[in-house]
């Protein structure tokens, strides 16, 4: 780790231009940064939007339990750390996680002097493990997925991560086949729990829905409508291609486009319009016109009243090998959710809703616009597939509430 600091730092810089706060907290990723002065504080590691997103369901619930334990929430991307501020403000103390530095680590612990350490999803950082192991806090992963990609890669490392591993005193899998994932990677079987996806959990906006409605009235109620959330490059130019298809057989249709990264904002409008699109934006028109073909969702954590208002949902990252997004926010609206060929991130709920009827999958970008274009035409079959991903997201409910039993214990030990 000291060996790559240098190739660290030049990341930070270029991490500065993209997003210019950045460069006011890089001192963060090496431990260096004025601590909430707490101590036994409750630390929730999170690297992106996505696993805050998760984590959302289980900070509120520690909050709930907990009432009088300092919260610590970290992140390592800056648009984690917004999404932070977004859904918790001032009621947590948030900082970037140090990079796997031993002196970082250590000065990290020291400032936020946790008596309880969870990491969200997959983040194996083997000085950060065995540090906690030292000053004896108790680390558990919590929402634990093991892709094959991940596993694959982890694998060089085999004994090392092994060791890390050794740190980790529960390890609450989404499912079956991640636990066996983790197994493979050398966690002990004895502390391994599936305990499902926190994701199933997530608070659905009370008035998502309302919002929802009251937005279509805007636009016309019966005007086809569908949207691209979460998009990353390589698969806006597709969407928009799909686009053009569905505007050949409905001329009024409306394409809501949320790309995942904001500094894609902008690119993804200029793209729109270049192709003859008449375009419309979030942060300019507030809501889309009569006039507007295609709408830039420009803004963070606003996608779920669009959900709600769409006729159906294409989740991004899936066209290209990112491996796809949350499809759960949009069956937890009853929105048909369509997605591609690349979905081992979200790998059993998307099989499961695949199965049940909720979702479609779509082999390639080529498909994308006929697909679109076949639900837009068939509304008994949209609505099918709304309510059995309505259902399939109920059921798997109750996550948090195994995980805190399991954060109870640790404590109590």
């Amino acid at each position: 780790m000291y060996l790559v600091t240098p190739l660290i730092v030049l990341r930070l810089l270029a991490r500065g231009v993209r997003y210019r706060n950045y460069h006011k907290r890089w001192r963060e990723r090496f431990g260096f940064f004025d601590g909430p002065g707490v101590n036994g504080s409750l630390w929730v590691h999170a690297v992106s939007v996505g696993e805050v997103n998760a984590a959302e369901p289980l900070v509120k619930a520690l909050r709930e339990y907990y009432p009088n334990a300092p919260l610590v929430v970290t992140t390592v991307t800056p648009t984690g750390s917004e999404r932070v501020r977004q859904l918790f403000g001032d009621s947590v103390f948030h900082v970037y996680l140090p990079y796997d530095l031993p002196f970082a680590v250590k000065r990290f612990l020291r400032r936020v002097r946790p008596r309880l350490a969870v990491i969200v999803e997959t983040e194996i950082w083997p000085n950060l493990y065995f540090a906690c192991r030292r000053h004896g806090i108790p680390l558990m992963i919590a929402n634990a997925r093991l892709s094959e990609r991940s596993l694959r890669g982890y694998r060089p490392l085999g004994s090392l991560v092994r060791r890390a591993l050794g740190c980790v005193r529960r390890i609450a899998a989404q499912s079956r086949t991640d636990a066996a994932r983790y197994r493979l990677l050398g966690a002990s079987a004895e502390k391994i729990v599936v305990a499902g996806n926190l994701k199933f959990d997530m608070p659905v906006p009370w008035d998502a829905e309302a919002k929802g409605r009251e937005l279509r009235q805007q636009w016309g109620r019966l005007r086809p409508v569908w949207i691209a959330g979460s998009t990353h490059e390589g698969e806006e130019l597709p969407v928009l291609e799909a686009h053009l298809e569905v505007l050949s057989r409905w001329p009024d249709a409306l394409l809501l486009i949320a790309p995942r990264h904001p500094e894609r904002f902008r690119l993804v409008e200029h793209s729109a319009r270049s192709l003859g699109f008449s375009v419309g934006s979030r942060s300019t028109d507030r809501v889309p016109s009569a006039a507007h073909q295609v709408f830039v969702i420009d803004a963070m954590g606003e996608l779920m009243p669009f959900y709600a208002a769409a006729d159906l949902a294409f989740v991004g990252g899936s066209l290209v090998p990112i491996g796809g997004h949350n499809v759960l926010e949009p069956a937890a609206l009853s929105t048909p959710v369509l997605v591609g060929p690349h979905t081992f991130n979200f790998e059993e709920i998307t099989l499961t809703l695949i199965q049940e009827g909720g979702a479609a999958r779509v082999n390639g970008a080529e498909e994308l616009g006929a697909e679109v274009q076949q639900l837009l035409r068939d509304l008994p079959r949209r609505e099918r597939m709304g309510k059995v991903a309505r259902i399939v997201f109920d059921s798997e409910r109750g996550a948090v509430e195994r995980v805190m039993g399991m954060i109870d214990n640790l404590l109590q030990e």
